[in-house]
């Protein structure tokens, strides 16, 4: 059974930072592309950060130069580093897993609240 367990999240002041972590069980974590959504009330769910098997990453464009994604295959666990956070990062914020041969899983989410 594969699970994915966020934590990490809580309330932080405009221009403060957090870590978010998720870590993964059931699943071959080295050939996974691993990546971070969000969703804020009444939006869509959309991708803040993606990193592949390989390291290499992409980023949502305003989360570029202040989200870091990053994984550790030795501990199953990716983690997204935010700094200079705004009001409007407000969200709860997702891991997805996602295999080459294209399954996916989606983690319960972790809350993140910026406040002004």
């Amino acid at each position: 059974q594969v699970q994915l367990v966020e934590s990490g999240g809580g309330l932080v002041q405009a221009g403060g930072s957090l870590r978010l972590s998720c870590a993964a069980s059931g699943i071959i974590f080295s050939i996974t592309t691993l990546g971070w959504y969000r969703q804020a009330p009444g939006k869509e769910r959309e991708l803040v950060a993606a990193i592949t098997s390989g390291g290499s990453t992409n980023y949502a464009g305003s989360m570029k130069g202040r989200f870091t994604i990053s994984r550790d295959n030795a501990k199953n666990t990716v983690y997204l580093q935010m700094s200079s956070l705004k009001p409007e990062d407000t969200a709860v914020y997702y891991c997805h897993a996602l295999h080459p041969m294209g399954a996916r899983w989606w983690g319960q989410g972790t809350q993140v609240t910026v406040s002004s």
